[in-house]
Order: structure tokens, then sequence, then C-alpha cells
């Protein structure tokens, strides 16, 4: 059983750290200028800080008050206008040394301004280097004609633990501007793959219903008047195609309204929707209605794959078969599935028709649609794909695609 007192005092905290990550950058900073300005009146630690001159000590009065309070309570702007804050706190800090008032514990106001000065100062900086380098010899000067026992050494490392907050602050915002650069290249690159991925999708949707149509439509042509009733089959295929089409337009634009995941999450269920291999026979029957010759053999038993898996699977089968309608239309097509161990081989082959290479110069040219659109999504899945003409005439397209890549198997 958790205790008690532990019991409470992690949720206090955890509400505690929750309002004050919801403040704003300003709000933090007044509140912890105000509680740095109150320990300066603690007696226990108000007379721990900094010290350079070492100068016999002067009674406190009303001025030894305003320096204090100006060494601390700019703190309260040091992400807002950090050159300013540090300019007001290092005059401050100067004069207190150079007055020889008591060591102050508001001093620490002057690290905690040159950090945020490396931090959160965008121009100038150089510029600034020089003005508190200047302003540090010059108090050096100043401490050592009011014969401060400081030696060179002694103002050399102090002015080198000032210069190590300052940098420190420079190196944090570097971190953070390669942080920045990093996400933002990130989400550039995730951007540009989602754009690429629903430009697969439109081709291959638009491509394969469109060349279905075109070739159904220009088959009734020629049917009207020989064969009315095929040619009245043939215009009934393309409504059917045409209303296929549109339902997964529908599906892939509505994933152009969101962006991020939204866009993503909406696109894996487009996928869950879109055919399996399981439904390739389908696939099969409805480009031999627009007139293709097409022979269908499967083997092996189909195994549990993943949605990306079954959705190239499908396209690849689906791609290859509007090339085979669109350049060697009338010719025998064979469409191969083979379940093997843990993946599935792919073979379509087109036998004859006009110069196959002009199927193969996209996926030659790296396209990112069609066959070299192919070619990217198969080898994302740790898959192999090839495409080609064949020796003997004809095209081949090939493609090995595992039931689960190797990526989700190691997660």
């Amino acid at each position: 059983m958790i205790p008690l007192h532990k019991a409470w005092s992690l949720p206090l905290f955890r509400a505690t750290y929750d309002w004050w990550r919801q403040r704003s950058a300003f709000a933090q900073d007044v509140v912890l200028a105000l509680a740095l300005t109150s320990a300066a009146f603690v007696p226990n630690v108000s007379h721990i800080g900094a010290q350079i001159g070492d100068l016999p000590r002067r009674p406190e009065n009303l001025l030894t008050l305003v320096l204090v309070l100006a060494q601390i309570l700019p703190s309260a702007a040091r992400r807002r206008w950090p050159a300013g804050t540090l300019a007001v706190v290092a005059v401050a800090f100067a004069a207190h040394q150079a007055l020889g008032f008591p060591t102050t514990f508001a001093s620490l106001g002057l690290y905690l301004a040159l950090y945020s000065a490396g931090a959160h100062q965008v121009g100038h900086r150089a510029e600034s280097a020089l003005a508190l380098s200047t302003g540090y010899v010059v108090l050096a000067l100043v401490l050592n004609g009011l014969t401060s026992p400081q030696t060179v050494g002694g103002y050399l490392a102090f002015y080198l633990f000032l210069a190590a907050f300052l940098l420190i602050g420079r190196a944090v915002r570097k971190h953070r501007t390669q942080e920045a650069d990093r996400r933002r290249l990130a989400a550039e690159v995730a951007t540009a793959a989602e754009r690429a991925r629903i430009a697969r999708e439109l081709h291959d949707v638009v491509t394969h219903h469109v060349t279905a149509m075109v070739v159904q439509a220009d088959a009734a042509q020629f049917l009207l008047t020989s064969a009315p009733q095929r040619a009245a089959e043939s215009l009934t295929h393309v409504s059917d195609t045409g209303r296929r089409a549109l339902t997964d337009l529908r599906h892939l634009l509505g994933v152009l309204e969101v962006t991020g995941e939204g866009a993503s999450a909406r696109l894996t269920r487009i996928a869950d929707r879109s055919p399996a291999p399981g439904q390739v026979g389908d696939l099969v029957e409805q480009t031999r209605r627009s007139g293709q010759p097409i022979e269908f053999t499967e083997q092996g038993e189909r195994r549990p794959q993943s949605v990306e898996a079954e959705l190239a699977a499908y396209r690849v089968v689906q791609e290859a078969l509007t090339n085979a309608v669109k350049y060697a239309p009338g010719h025998q097509t064979h469409v191969q599935l083979r379940h093997i161990e843990e993946h599935t081989e792919i073979t379509v082959t087109t036998a004859g028709g006009p110069d196959a290479s002009i199927v193969e110069k996209p996926h030659r040219e790296g396209g990112r649609r069609g066959l070299g659109g192919l070619h990217a999504r198969v080898m994302m899945l740790d898959g192999h794909f090839e495409a080609g003409p064949r020796p003997e005439g004809g095209f081949e397209v090939r493609a090995t695609i595992p039931f689960q890549p190797r990526q989700a198997e190691t997660t």
C-alpha cells in the first residue's frame, strides 16, 4: 500500500507541474523573478552570491535596495528582452561591486541573464558579447583603482565563469534550433510521403477503371448494329465501372480534406475497404468483361497478412491488368498467385501486343506512379518487384510480397 503522504504528494506534484506548464513564458519568468527576489531577503541565504570586488564593506542604505532589485527583478523579462535584461542587470551588478555593498543573493541574476541572452537573443549577439567584455574590463579597472585586492588571474577566472553561462545558453539555443529543424524536416518528409501514397492510390483507381470504361465503350460502338444485346451489356459494364470509380474517388478525395495523423488514419481505413488478394478473382472477372482473355491460377494456402501487403498485392495485379488492356488488348494474359511460406509470389504475363517496352518506361525512369509506384510500394514492404518485356515477346510483371514486413515483426 502506498503511504498516505506519498499518495497525496504525487497528485499534488503533478497538478502543480501541469499548472506551471500551462502558464505563458512571461508568467513563468515573473514567478521565477519574484521567487529569487524573495530569497534575496531571507537571512540564511541573502549573503550568498557573486563577488569580484572584495572592497571594504559599506553600510546598506536605500541605494543598496535599489541595486539589489535591479539585479534580479529584470529577470521577469529575460525571454522577451534578453539583451535589455542583461544590460540592466550587468550595470546594477557593476555598481553594486564598485560601491562595496555586501554580497547579495540577487547577484545570481547576472548568471541567469547571461544564460538567457545566449539562449533567447536573436540578433546582434557578437556586438552584445563585445559590449559585455568591454564593460567587464572597465569594471576591473575601476575596482583595481579602488584598491581591490583581486589579481589579474582572479578577474580572468571570473570572466571565464561568466562567459560559460553565455555559452551554455547559446548551446541550448543551437540544440533547440536543430531540434525544431529536425521536426520540421520530419513533418515535410511525412507530408511528401503521404501525398505520394495518395497519388499512387488515385493513379491505381483512376487508371484501372477509366481504362476498362474506354475499352468497354469502344466495344459497344462496334456492337450497336451487329449485336445490340452485347452492346447493352458493355454499356452496363461501363456504368458499373464508373460507379465503382466514383466511390473509390470519394474515399480518396476525403483524405485530402484532413492532414497529419488524421489523413494517415483515414487512408488506412480506405485500405481496409480496398480489395484483398482473395478478391483478385473478382478483379480478373471484371477485366474479362472488358474483353481481355485472362487465365487465373492460385496456389498454396493464403495466410493472415498485413493490410499493406494485401493492398500491395491487389494493386500489382490491378496495374498489370490495366497495362494489358491498354497495350495488348485481346491478347492472352496469365495471372498467377503463389502463397509460399511467408510471402506471396505474383506473376502477370501478357503475350503479344505492341512494343511492350512502352509499359516498362515509367519503371525505368523511376516514376512515382504506375509500375514505378508499385516498385516503391513493394520495396517498402521488404518485397521484390520486377517488370519488363519477355524474350519470347509480351510483358511480365513479377512481385514477391512478405505477409508481414520485417519492420512489423521486430516491433
